[in-house]
């Protein structure tokens, strides 16, 4: 069992002050299991306990973890005073006040993004120690031999002399263009771009479609998203493609 204080609680799940959810409370706008609360430093079993505000329900769970499927021209960004953030797109009842993107993709990427206020498992999925592979769908201007994969997979050497960690590369097309999928653990700056480019090639748009073994709603249209389960929360932590 894990106990939290009622306020704290509202005011994650409610994206408003601590102070704001006191207010609540204290006006009569919070329930308890359908009980009405009335005590701010009541503690709330996140487990089991449910919590109606205003007639906007949630359980009382520590974390959020929210897939978005991220269109073009948004940044992976909590907040910026001209431009749209990925954060800008969350509904307001997904909401929360400490709610940022589990790593990030660049501006003109699609595609599969985790938001969520929890900071180790943010961590988790970007740091390579933990080889959390994230896939992409890469349609480029050239074809990729061979050749080009094997230099992939054992590791390339960018232009700037960064070393890349071994990938997993896949050749296909689509609708007729060539295009690669990659499976990459790192996250530099423009990575896979900078990879191809390395070969004399270009990305001409990129998608990311799956971190560990989650893969991207495909029910979600772009700018869309919804809160992962526990079981899919598994899923990022394992590769179906394991050697």
């Amino acid at each position: 069992m894990d106990l939290k204080r009622l306020d704290k609680l509202i005011a994650l799940n409610c994206n408003v002050s601590r102070k704001d959810a006191r207010k609540l409370i204290k006006d009569g706008a919070v329930t308890v299991n359908s009980r009405l609360a009335v005590r701010a430093e009541e503690l709330i079993d996140t487990d089991a306990d449910e919590v109606s505000v205003n007639g906007y329900t949630f359980t009382a769970k520590d974390h959020i973890y929210i897939m978005l499927n991220k269109p073009q021209g948004v940044i992976s960004a909590t907040r910026d005073p001209a431009k749209p953030t990925v954060v800008d797109l969350i509904p307001d009842n997904l909401k929360r006040r400490s709610i940022f993107p589990a790593g990030r993709l660049d501006r003109d990427t699609t595609g599969l993004l985790i938001i969520t206020d929890d900071g180790a498992f943010a961590h988790r999925i970007m740091s390579p120690t933990h080889h959390v592979f994230k896939t992409y769908q890469a349609v480029l201007e050239f074809p990729v031999d061979e050749n080009d994969i094997r230099k992939l997979e054992s590791g390339i050497t960018l232009g700037d002399g960064t070393k890349c960690l071994p990938a997993k590369v896949k050749s296909f097309t689509v609708d007729g263009l060539p295009a690669a999928e990659i499976k990459i653990r790192e996250g530099k700056y423009h990575q896979v771009k900078r990879m191809f480019f390395a070969l004399g090639n270009k990305v001409l748009q990129l998608k990311r479609i799956q971190i560990g073994s989650l893969k991207l709603d495909p029910e979600l249209q772009p700018g869309e998203c919804r809160e992962l389960t526990a079981e899919e929360l598994e899923l990022v932590f394992t590769d179906e493609n394991q050697d």
